[in-house]
């Protein structure tokens, strides 16, 4: 669950599905050209796309810029079953 009461920043800004800038994020979990795994203010958040690459990092400010064709964004919840009955963090981790 997200906390309550601690002010927490987190935006997105996406531009013609072809570049995202993020802002809130704490870390980058995992990526590759079609998926990038993100831990952000406000809980895990997966991008998936084609030809997606690195535009600009700097986790000391918490922003990300991505470029590339960009066909879905997905935050996850914590504990949420996935298709299959188990834990998508469990899965993740595994």
């Amino acid at each position: 669950m997200i906390e309550q009461g601690k002010s927490k920043h987190h935006d997105l800004r996406m531009q013609s599905r072809k570049q995202l800038d993020i802002s809130g994020v704490s870390n980058v979990e995992s990526f590759d050209s079609e998926e990038f795994l993100l831990q952000t203010e406000l809980g895990h958040l997966t991008i998936r796309g084609q030809h997606l690459h690195i535009k600009n990092l700097s986790l000391e400010e918490g922003l990300l810029s991505i470029e590339g064709l960009i066909t879905s964004l997905v935050y996850l919840e914590p504990g949420a079953p996935a298709k299959n009955g188990k834990s998508l963090f469990g899965k993740l981790f595994k």
